[in-house]
């Protein structure tokens, strides 16, 4: 039997999310969307390739949520995108609202789904998720370490002249503009960047890493990046859904891991079938530390400010 994936939200992420999970046969998909018709046509058209792509999976498309019953990965991408001069923070209570919505119903409906927030502010969302759920926390978690991490490497290759496919990179800390990308554990075929380029370069890549969303945003004008999102959101449906056990940046649930508690913020993590399955805690310098610190207290700022809202 295919496992079944439920992706909330058919806009543009969602909908290159869902076509992502269809072209590599992975499991059957349900985009599911309040606007009338745009699921039910996105589906119909990715069902319609399903032949050329050579895959044998079911895709609907619904206006109905009931329809995600019984999904084993529940993704939500709904809610508004940012626009030119916003950052992720601006959208906290729009898209708090239309997380709690979901959210509520997903122990009815889904009481042994994993799922991956991606929503903006993410670690915030993810949190949100967490605690209308009820979810054991290592089966809620969000999308924005392997968005960030992926980005680097792309300035890094880009910037050396060397394969994307030669890069690794690690950004720690919440999705947003006080992210923590790690030189010390970038690297190019195992050596570091920290012995390929000068303080000042690694600074712009670092700079221009933690303002990529913005530089995509402030170039469509009326929307924000989607191709980039939706494979990283791919990567971590496959570590779950194939049980790859693969190490990657994600907002995870802290439950002391570097002295913090109680918290969805951006670390190494293992996952595989049974989502998070450990949080990988790495001896960081006292620099990265601070840096570190400075992000989790944003994220907090936004979790506190998310408690005046009647969205619980």
């Amino acid at each position: 039997m295919r496992k079944k994936v439920a992706i909330i939200g058919a806009g543009n992420v969602g909908a290159t999310v869902a076509q992502l999970v269809v072209m590599e046969g992975l499991a059957d998909v349900v985009l599911y969307d309040i606007v009338e018709g745009m699921p039910q046509g996105k589906a119909l058209d990715m069902y319609e390739a399903t032949p050329l792509w050579g895959v044998d999976v079911k895709v609907v498309g619904t206006n109905d949520l009931s329809e995600i019953r019984d999904s084993h990965i529940v993704v939500i991408t709904a809610g508004a995108a940012r626009k030119p001069g916003m950052s992720r923070d601006d959208l906290l209570q729009t898209n708090a609202k239309v997380v709690a919505s979901v959210s509520k119903v997903l122990p009815e409906l889904c009481p042994d789904a994993i799922v991956i927030v991606v929503t903006n502010p993410m670690d915030v969302m993810a949190q949100l998720c967490w605690q209308i759920t009820g979810f054991p926390h290592k089966r809620v978690m969000g999308m924005g370490g392997v968005l960030d991490s992926a980005r680097f490497r792309s300035f890094v290759a880009d910037r050396l002249g060397v394969s994307v496919q030669d890069t690794e990179a690690l950004v720690l800390g919440g999705h947003g503009d006080q992210m923590v990308p790690m030189p010390r554990f970038t690297t190019v075929r195992g050596v570091s960047i920290t012995e390929l380029l000068s303080k000042k370069e690694i600074d712009a890549l670092i700079e221009r890493t933690r303002y990529g969303g913005a530089e995509i945003v402030s170039l469509l004008k009326t929307g924000s990046a989607y191709y980039a999102p939706a494979a990283s959101t791919l990567q971590m449906l496959k570590a779950v859904l194939l049980d790859e056990k693969r190490l990657l940046p994600a907002a995870a649930y802290l439950d002391g891991e570097y002295g913090i508690k109680g918290l969805f913020i951006g670390v190494p993590v293992v996952l595989g079938a049974e989502g998070v399955e450990r949080v990988v805690e790495l001896q960081l310098t006292e620099e990265e530390k601070g840096f570190f610190e400075g992000s989790v207290k944003a994220v907090r700022g936004l979790v506190e400010k998310l408690k005046s809202f009647v969205v619980f």
